[in-house]
């Protein structure tokens, strides 16, 4: 395991003291192996593991890539400090929730006791294609990991709605002053071929391009959506499967950066610099070059108050 922190900006007129990262193994017997899952943690610190895949790196033929038969089709209870695992089949969830929340790279982000997901990537038996998912679930992390843990009933604990707008994979979700952010990703449909979509089976593939804004009104039964806006930047904003991590900028407003990501409008390479995100706007930050962690990776970001200084953490294998 490497560790590398990214600076994307800091306060030149301050010095900062550098720190160290120790990570200690925590082996929970019967923990599953998911990745590009969707998560949210309980009251009692528990964590709820919903989607993703259990193959590891997809196939690249496209008869072998994303196949159903390695979707996680499980909700999983993890208890980090009894060190104990349940699980339960989603298989009697109504049909449209038990697609999406199987599916891979869905944007996610828990406020309060919502855990909110939008849309994912998989094969739908319902469109008899892989698609990327129009809809937004919300899933009542408390209520459902309770249930999971007692072998009770789940479906009282989602509900959803479609919006063919949230139909997105790959780009994060964050949230700022009543105001949820759906950032970067792509709209993908049909069998991943690395041959393109003019070579064997086709695909639609469209880069959302920008940053898209909503208001969602959750009373626990119905979903509403409200105020939708969208930042278009086709240049600029052409990104997926990147990280996006919570930032205190200098001046102390709260947002988001978008590190990376791929792949750039005119080359097929990774964006170097990087994104910042508050309530009044995005811009672009060149002034900064990423030359790891361009994919999505674990991070955590940490501030430091005495320097005013922002650091981003990325972990990744090699």
């Amino acid at each position: 395991m490497f560790v590398t922190s990214f600076i994307p900006f800091k306060n030149n007129a301050q010095a900062y003291d550098k720190f160290e990262v120790e990570l200690e193994a925590l082996n929970i017997e019967n923990a599953p192996g998911i990745h590009s899952y969707a998560y949210g943690i309980d009251s009692l610190g528990r964590w709820l593991v919903l989607g993703g895949r259990i193959d590891g790196l997809h196939q690249i033929q496209p008869f072998a890539a994303f196949l159903p038969s390695h979707n996680n089709t499980h909700a999983f209870v993890i208890d980090p400090y009894k060190e104990k695992v349940w699980s339960t089949s989603l298989k009697d969830l109504p049909t449209s929730i038990f697609e999406q929340i199987q599916s891979t790279n869905q944007e996610f982000i828990q406020r309060n006791n919502q855990l909110y997901i939008i849309g994912g990537y998989g094969y739908s038996p319902t469109a008899e294609d892989h698609i990327t998912y129009p809809y937004l679930t919300a899933v009542n992390v408390d209520g459902l990991t309770k249930a999971i843990i007692s072998g009770g009933k789940i479906d009282s604990y989602f509900c959803q709605i479609h919006d063919e707008k949230l139909a997105v994979t790959g780009g994060n979700l964050g949230y700022l002053d009543t105001t949820f952010y759906l950032a970067g990703g792509q709209y993908f449909e049909g069998s991943y071929n690395p041959g393109g979509p003019d070579f064997g089976p086709g695909f639609i593939q469209k880069y959302t391009d920008g940053i898209r804004k909503f208001k969602l009104k959750d009373d626990g039964i119905n979903l509403i959506i409200s105020d939708y806006a969208e930042h278009l930047d086709t240049n600029n904003l052409h990104r997926r499967d990147l990280n996006m991590a919570p930032q205190i900028f200098p001046n102390g407003d709260l947002g988001y950066t978008m590190f990376s990501g791929v792949f750039q409008k005119h080359d097929d390479v990774p964006y170097l610099n990087s994104v910042d995100i508050t309530s009044s706007g995005y811009k672009v930050n060149n002034n900064f070059d990423q030359y790891l962690s361009h994919y999505q990776s674990a991070n955590i970001p940490i501030y430091d108050e005495e320097h005013n200084v922002m650091h981003t953490v990325f972990f990744w294998w090699n």
